[in-house]
């Protein structure tokens, strides 16, 4: 069933009218697992990409630990999803000794230096359809926007580790049957389990770094007294009022989580200023953003990972364009 947001616990205008007009329109896309084509929006999904195109590259130098494939990625995943399905009586193994030996295996990874010094292709991260996102931005002659990156830690910190394509969808006449893809890749979290979208806008409101400081004291007060007095029953701004969890489209900047939020040098582009894109997500929800958890026809959505993408050690990746030019490469985030 279609998952969609629960309303807002609050009125946060009546709690604080300085957020009046402050209001921003996002599109959480609500990926679930599953069989996406090209002619989808989807997250890890197939590319809508013209055959006679060349496809992006990667040319960083990756530090890698430890070496994986996208086969094996998916493999692991397929065996260790069968093994929760099936019932098995209590105190016996999750897997079978042939698929214990599989994992083993896997889990040992390659050596490093197997890594081909050439650039490795980009693996697609997001395909997203002006159909489906009302809020998605874009160049006039262009309704889709492609999202590719690198599936290495270096896509943390480098602004050629993410690619964006805008096109005109119709304009694609021949779409490539077997894109590249690299021989190995550094994370098995930065490979994404194909998702269908289920596009839903939402209303938000300022983090606390972007309320300026009387206001985001007074907020910060607020919600520190309610976890204090562990009022669980009522909604702190933080969690439940400002910023939606998960992938989206538009709205606010994510919240700073394990470093300071960015300053107005770091969201410049071309003297520009930048603005949120996509927000890749570690959870759709978590303990303090339990009020945005999803509901259908068959009640509280129960995967909060559905995607696989785990960006650090659980953080937000937030993609941002430049308002001047959509010819200017991305910037990116952790937060």
């Amino acid at each position: 069933m279609t998952p969609s947001t629960p309303p807002r616990p609050l009125d946060v205008v009546a709690l604080f009218p300085e957020l009046s007009g402050r209001a921003r329109t996002a599109t959480r896309l609500h990926p679930r697992p599953g069989d996406p084509t090209v002619r989808d929006s989807s997250v890890g999904g197939p590319l809508l990409w013209p055959s006679d195109e060349a496809w992006p590259t990667c040319g960083d130098t990756h530090e890698a630990y430890a070496l994986t494939t996208l086969a094996d990625v998916h493999t692991r995943r397929r065996i260790l999803a069968a093994a929760w399905e099936r019932p098995r009586p209590p105190g016996t193994n999750l897997l079978t000794p042939d698929e214990q030996a599989v994992i083993e295996r896997i889990g040992a990874g390659y050596d490093p230096a197997l890594l081909p010094a050439e650039p490795l292709p980009l693996i697609p991260l997001a395909q997203l359809y002006a159909r489906d996102v009302p809020d998605l931005p874009g160049p006039d002659d262009a309704d889709l926007l492609q999202v590719l990156w690198c599936p290495f830690d270096e896509i943390l910190d480098s602004p050629s580790a993410v690619h964006l394509r805008w096109r005109q969808s119709t304009a694609v006449r021949d779409v490539l049957a077997h894109p590249p893809a690299p021989a190995y890749v550094g994370q098995d979290h930065y490979v994404p389990t194909p998702c269908v979208l289920h596009p839903e806008q939402v209303t938000e409101y300022p983090a606390y770094h972007d309320l300026g400081d009387e206001l985001a004291e007074r907020v910060i007060s607020r919600d520190r007294e309610l976890l204090l007095s562990q009022r669980e029953d009522q909604p702190t701004y933080r969690g439940d009022l400002s910023t939606a969890p998960g992938w989206k489209v538009g709205g606010w900047s994510a919240p700073f989580t394990f470093r300071d939020p960015a300053g107005p040098d770091e969201l410049r582009c071309c003297g520009a200023p930048l603005e949120p894109l996509l927000t890749i997500a570690s959870d759709e929800w978590d303990g303090d953003s339990r009020s945005w958890r999803p509901v259908s026809k068959d009640g509280e959505t129960k995967d909060h990972t559905p995607t696989e993408v785990v960006v650090g050690r659980g953080y937000t990746l937030q993609v941002y364009r430049c308002v001047a030019s959509y010819g200017h490469p991305p910037v990116t985030i952790m937060q």
